[in-house]
């Protein structure tokens, strides 16, 4: 799921890009989206397209854009290893937002905003870059074929040999001040619906998202941090995923995992956190032979085991999770629990490994807190 909520690059001068892009897009959330921290997920979508069950999903067209929805993401983690198995995260995130619904506009008067977030992480560090674009102009956007999404220099694109029933191969890079990573993602498994064929309910109320995964890529490439390169491999995780209004207003964020299980199976795991406490919870397990089983919230339990005190906030970076019905009984812990995103609108994310009935990888992402 992904997604902090949205949208900046760093710059130099007597006005930054960075200053000048921002200071546009905030005036367009206004006070109350910053208020809520991600971009008023949770505000009234009058105007926009409604996510509602029943969609056929269509590929490669929905690897492309939605712009009559307010909000949309490209995104990627992976959990990787250099040649002395020293573990790594990486992560790729395209964001879309739109500032008004309606007619899409030519050039600068294009109502889309596009942010950019990557970060690599290790044990000892954890690195993080945010860039934005408007749109219309070029600099930012995403086509479904042949596939491309970018924002700048950072590109995912599509192989010449892309399948788009299953999404790869892919080419990912991205950079920051003080690091930098290209990796090739492979896989021969379909791409996953989430939720009811697609249609991923938020709450016991209308709000919902369309959205499907690619939990099956291995991965390989390099990462450089201060200049010094390694080879890596490991697995990583896709998630596309677009909407008008995900969050209700009694909502303040979510707790989010995909996780590679060592005996191949796959998981993905949300909570939105809502103010009364009767938080909504769903997930998605993958056996090793392909049969799939949808989670619902009275499946799962999610209790924090450990605080990470972080820019001032309380952060519960490790978990147990158990989900009784599949046997599973968890306990995640961060690869660097420092690993915050102090970014526009900050949360937390980054690799964490896993044990107890099973043991494997994966990533969280919290926001909100």
């Amino acid at each position: 799921m992904s997604g902090s909520g949205l949208l900046v690059k760093s710059g130099s001068g007597l006005i930054s890009r960075r200053g000048f892009t921002s200071g546009i897009l905030l005036a367009s959330l206004g006070g109350k989206a910053l208020a809520q921290g991600f971009a008023g997920l949770g505000d009234n979508a009058s105007g926009y397209a409604a996510v509602i069950p029943g969609r056929t999903f269509s590929f490669p067209a929905d690897h492309g854009p939605h712009p009559e929805f307010r909000i949309e993401w490209w995104y990627v983690t992976a959990n990787l290893a250099d040649t002395n198995g020293v573990p790594y995260g990486a992560q790729w995130t395209l964001f879309r937002q739109a500032t008004k619904p309606g007619m899409q506009q030519e050039g600068w008067a294009n109502q889309q905003l596009w942010m950019g977030h990557a970060a690599v992480t290790r044990a000892d560090t954890h690195r993080t870059s945010e860039t934005f674009a408007r749109g219309g102009v070029g600099q930012a956007g995403a086509e479904a074929t042949p596939f491309r999404a970018w924002i700048d220099s950072w590109e995912m694109r599509g192989a010449s040999t892309i399948d788009a029933t299953n999404m790869a191969p892919l080419e990912l890079k991205a950079s920051g001040a003080d690091f930098s990573y290209t990796l090739r993602l492979d896989t021969d498994r379909p791409l996953l619906l989430q939720g009811e064929r697609g249609y991923s309910r938020k709450s016991l109320r209308e709000q919902a998202s369309y959205y499907y995964s690619q939990p099956h890529f291995s991965a390989q490439g390099s990462i450089t941090i201060d200049d010094k390169t390694v080879d890596v491999t490991g697995q990583a995780w896709l998630d596309r995923e677009w909407s008008s209004q995900p969050l209700a207003s009694d909502q303040s964020g979510w707790d989010w995992l995909s996780l590679h299980f060592k005996t191949g199976e796959k998981l993905m795991l949300y909570r939105m956190r809502q103010t009364d406490g009767q938080h909504y919870g769903s997930g998605k397990w993958v056996a090793r032979d392909g049969n799939i089983e949808q989670l619902a919230s009275a499946d799962i339990s999610f209790t924090p085991q450990a605080v990470t005190e972080i820019a001032g906030r309380k952060i519960p970076t490790s978990w147990r999770i158990a989900i009784p019905k599949l046997g599973v009984t968890i306990d995640c812990a961060p690869l660097n629990a420092k690993s915050w995103m102090g970014t526009s609108f900050p949360y937390w994310e980054g690799p964490i490994s896993f044990g107890g009935s099973h043991s494997g990888l994966g990533y969280l992402e919290m926001t909100g807190y």
